[in-house]
């Protein structure tokens, strides 16, 4: 199903759909807050800005969710066979279509846009890259529709306020602020979420009620991960992926608060070395672990109420440098309480809200959009491929659209400048 489509399959062949599992090569570590171990094989072409059009993860996270697309047009093909459960099934596969598509839509660029099932010959489609502006377009409509159909009964499935949330992040990347800001307050004022006390039962507490929307995985079977053990040292399929930069980790010091021991740990093994602690395999923070840790459980968040609160700054600064409004300082100062920085905040910049993202959300696949979305992208990341070596130009900011693909579509594809 959908949802099976955006877990991925829990494998090493490369023809597999692989999703959410590898979405954090393409994201966290095209950003500044993560690197491989080594700088070895294709994982170090997304830490150090040399993305060949080849990649073979950048080929199978496009392919992946075009196939999560392709399962929500067949639910939404077969609504007449829904019956009373028509609207709740058409809610869930437009939400799912836009989500997967909001994630296409800002890593790749102008993308094919595909509304039903189509086959391996409807080349027309499947080859021809709409407007960004068309695939925002179908984004919203979706969200809207997935809003008003559904209800706030899942955590692991599509709801109404996971639609809001997820439709507020789009409005503020298309700069509606107003439009974003009574979405998220829809949202806040639910009354079916709240921060938990203690940070790191926001991962390892799953269905807690801080989570909007989160893609279940369970330990050991074909709905594992394995992601969790990736991350750490010669424990997964692959050797320290995901390591933590000395970037983020002075960002923790200044603005971490109690959030640091829970985010990232130094390496036993490795003392220069520190790796994401969000996600140990099952929630198990020492190895060696009892269950096969590349078959872990933990689910993978999506959104979550922080993210929300802190959105909801951001929709009042409405693309200013700072504010002073008491409902933004609110939704602020709450996020910062539960990290234990309870110091009153009576102004929030754009580089503090920034920050506080940064640290809040660390190793969550939120750091390059938030650049992105805040304007900040080619200056920050300028700065720190400056500061590290590697080759940052703004054409990097855009993954390519895989080459396979294009040669498939005998160039009907075409690619992204710098690549």
């Amino acid at each position: 199903n959908m949802y099976d489509g955006l877990q991925g399959v829990n494998s090493s062949s490369g023809n597999d759909n692989h999703a959410t599992q590898i979405e954090f090569y393409i994201t966290e570590m095209r950003s500044d807050n993560t690197r491989t171990k080594s700088s070895e094989g294709e994982a170090a072409q997304f830490e150090s800005y040399d993305v060949q059009a080849t990649n073979g993860i950048v080929e199978d996270y496009y392919r992946s969710f075009y196939n999560v697309i392709f399962r929500a047009n067949t639910v939404l093909a077969n609504l007449s066979a829904a019956g009373s459960s028509a609207d709740q099934f058409e809610g869930e596969a437009k939400f799912v279509r836009a989500y997967a598509n909001f994630n296409l839509v800002r890593l790749y660029g102008a993308i094919p846009l595909v509304t039903e099932p189509i086959s391996p010959l409807n080349t027309e489609v499947a080859y021809t890259r709409a407007s960004v502006a068309d695939v925002y377009a179908l984004i919203v409509s979706d969200l809207t529709t997935a809003a008003a159909n559904l209800n706030n009964d899942y955590r692991t499935r599509a709801s109404r306020s996971a639609a809001q949330a997820l439709l507020a992040k789009v409005h503020l990347t298309l700069g509606n602020y107003a439009d974003a800001r009574s979405l998220l307050e829809a949202v806040v004022t639910s009354g079916g979420y709240s921060l938990e006390s203690n940070f790191s039962d926001v991962f390892y507490d799953e269905g807690n009620s801080e989570t909007i929307f989160a893609i279940g995985y369970s330990p050991g079977g074909l709905d594992s991960q394995n992601f969790s053990a990736e991350w750490l040292n010669a424990v997964g399929r692959t050797a320290g992926v995901n390591y933590v930069t000395a970037d983020v980790r002075a960002a923790f010091e200044d603005f971490g608060g109690n959030r640091s021991a829970v985010s990232f740990r130094q390496d036993a093994s490795q003392p220069n070395q520190y790796q994401v602690a969000k996600y140990f395999p099952n929630g198990e923070l020492d190895a060696p672990y009892v269950a096969d840790p590349t078959k872990a459980g933990n689910d993978w968040i999506v959104l979550r109420l922080a993210d929300v609160l802190l959105l909801h700054v951001e929709s009042i600064m409405a693309g200013a440098n700072e504010t002073i409004d008491p409902a933004a300082l609110a939704s602020f100062q709450a996020v910062r309480d539960r990290a234990g920085l309870t110091t009153p905040v009576t102004i929030v910049t754009k580089d503090l809200l920034l920050n506080e993202r940064r640290v809040e959300l660390a190793f969550e696949n939120h750091r390059l959009f938030d650049l992105m979305r805040l304007g900040v992208a080619q200056d920050v990341l300028s700065a720190f491929s400056t500061a590290n070596g590697y080759g940052f130009t703004s054409t990097d900011i855009l993954l390519p659209i895989p080459q396979r693909e294009i040669g498939l579509s005998l160039g009907a594809l075409t690619q992204n400048p710098g690549y």
